[in-house]
């Protein structure tokens, strides 16, 4: 089948989203499947073939000031149906709900093809950075004032009242009515099928991990008995992803381990705010930053480390949560989304409650000072990893993706719902947002009365 994508990051780009789409478009097009891949343009060296049957379309985009990396995409319709139109998609697949996207939905209105998509992002809780206090970059006059408590204050204050102007629940009703234009919901984990379900998702939702090449990321059952412990956290460095738990619970694990040091590999908007956080809790000298690592050096990266250690509270799935596994990394993580199905508490590893480094610290020195905790939690990693090979997750996309056409099918012609209502869930979006504005403000009725 011709599969068309429409993601709002990709390669070069290395983040789960862009992996997940570039391994199973690889694994798929090798058991003879076709796609273009509609995406952001990085630079002048982007590649523009995957091979002979994977085709990227590349598009302008703006930087978002407050996370220059995430891209805003300036489609160009013009060159989007001319390409649809010649690739002659049997299906379109959307993986992001930037515009996009949105373009992607109507390109499936308009050429009457049946729709899904993926569910990677949990936007709502990145309200953060479409806020006007990381737009206006405040949170870096933050840093520079960290010391004067005044300034301090009265950011403190902005940020508060900024961030109850943007509700989660708008958010939610918003990618809910953009996603509800699919035949199928993708969710990578159950916990997130569970989620979309809770927040009113009202199509069928199927369960397709992102995956991973066992063959590249392969560990063995590691033993721990030293006295200077190798700590490890790997990804964004962004505020969501609350590197500042990671580093308070280390800095009371040098108490029992003075050895112990601890890398945060990555890059991202906050990084220069936990340069900032590991020198007032007095431990800059035991971490390493080391900034961006190419992918291709991640498999040998791993398996130098003792310990896996996340605080992030938005993982749809957690990739390099599921890579450290893959390499029997024992991990400590938090009870948000998606970990818990990776981290199985007391398994191969430890869940806090989020925010607690306390605990963070208390469950990593409890698994490094047991010898025989951590070979078995070592062992529980391997076999948890090994549940979501590439191989099974790409064999259940390609039936996802052929359900999809099949429903689709059933439902009769599409064209004349197609040519009378190509833009139906805008006009969606618009009543689920003027609804969601009437609930807000009678809620904040509600709290003066």
């Amino acid at each position: 089948m011709n599969v068309a994508i429409f993601t709002d990051t990709f390669l070069p780009k290395i983040d789960g989203v862009a992996i997940s789409v570039d391994h199973f478009c690889r694994y798929l097009s090798a058991r003879g499947h076709k796609f273009i891949i509609c995406c952001p343009k990085y630079g002048s060296d982007d590649i523009k073939m995957l091979g002979d049957d994977i085709e990227i379309l590349r598009f302008k985009n703006a930087p978002l000031p407050s996370y220059p990396d995430i891209k805003v995409v300036l489609p160009s319709q013009k060159k989007i149906h001319k390409a649809i139109k010649e690739f002659k998609a049997d299906l379109i697949h959307i993986q992001t709900p930037g515009l996009l996207g949105q373009y992607g939905v109507m390109a499936s209105r308009m050429y009457d093809v049946p729709l899904v998509g993926t569910y990677h992002t949990l936007v709502s809780e990145q309200e953060t950075y479409i806020s006007l206090y990381r737009l206006l970059r405040l949170d870096r006059l933050m840093s520079y004032f960290q010391a004067n408590k005044k300034i301090k204050k009265r950011l403190d204050k902005i940020e508060r009242k900024d961030s109850k102007s943007l509700k989660k629940a708008l958010i939610w009703k918003l990618t809910n009515s953009l996603y509800e234009t699919s035949e199928i919901v993708i969710s990578p984990s159950y916990l997130i099928r569970d989620e979309l379900a809770l927040h009113g998702m009202r199509k069928p939702i199927e369960v397709v991990s992102n995956g991973m090449d066992l063959k590249v990321f392969k560990g063995e059952i590691k033993e721990f008995s030293g006295r200077a412990p190798k700590l490890l956290h790997v990804g964004r460095i962004s505020y969501e992803k609350n590197c500042e738990v990671v580093i308070k619970a280390f800095a009371l694990i040098l108490e029992k381990f003075p050895e112990a040091t601890l890398d945060i590999v990555g890059d991202g908007p906050a990084l220069e705010s936990m340069k900032i956080e590991a020198r007032q809790h007095d431990v800059y000298d035991k971490i390493k930053f080391p900034g961006f690592v190419p992918r291709d050096s991640l498999p040998d990266l791993y398996p130098k480390y003792d310990l896996f250690l996340t605080a992030s509270t938005m993982e749809t799935q957690g990739l390099v949560v599921l890579e450290s596994m893959a390499c029997g990394l024992p991990c400590v993580g938090v009870n948000s989304f998606a970990l818990p199905e990776l981290i199985q508490d007391g398994r191969n590893g430890f869940i806090v409650e989020p925010g607690h480094h306390i605990d963070m610290a208390q469950r990593a020195l409890q698994i490094l000072e047991d010898r025989e905790m951590y070979r078995n939690f070592s062992e529980q990693s391997l076999a948890i990893a090994g549940e979501h090979d590439i191989g099974v997750c790409a064999q259940k996309l390609e039936n996802t993706y052929k359900q999809a056409i099949e429903t689709y099918k059933k439902k009769g012609p599409g064209l004349l719902r197609t040519i009378t209502d190509p833009f139906g869930w805008l006009k969606n979006a618009a009543a689920v947002t003027e609804q969601a504005a009437e609930e807000s403000s009678s809620e904040d009725k509600k709290k003066k009365d």
